[in-house]
């Protein structure tokens, strides 16, 4: 399952397509956001926020540069540039026997990335509404 749900999850970035985070995320599955205080519980608010970092985040030169894999979770390491600004974050990300997200954990820097990053964010999910 491990390779699975990193895979699964590589796949959407890749395609910057939100389709399949339906059978990726688990019910129960609970986002940090790296700009808002309080966990997002459940899977229509994790799938509404993955859905605007696809738009957010995913552009030409978004990358992966470090994988940590264990057996139920992963940290994935990227780098993105944005209007600008150079980006350093990671995707903490843990999952179930069934290979589904539990948990999905974004952590940034620096000041001035979540700064614009909670400017974009705020847009994409205000249009989402």
């Amino acid at each position: 399952m491990t390779a699975s749900a990193v895979a699964n999850w590589h796949r959407i970035v890749r395609s910057r397509d939100a389709a399949g985070l339906d059978a990726l995320l688990a019910e129960n599955v609970v986002f940090h956001s790296p700009v808002v205080h309080t966990p997002q519980l459940g899977k229509a608010l994790t799938r509404l926020y993955l859905q605007a970092a696809l738009g957010v985040f995913f552009n030409d030169s978004f990358r992966y540069v470090r994988e940590i894999v264990g057996d139920r979770d992963a940290v994935l390491e990227f780098v993105v540039e944005i209007d600008g600004i150079a980006v350093n974050g990671v995707d903490m990300i843990t999952w179930d026997d069934e290979g589904r997200i539990t948990d999905f954990k974004v952590m940034l820097r620096p000041l001035k990335a979540i700064n614009l990053i909670h400017q974009k964010m705020a847009a994409m999910l205000q249009a989402a509404k």
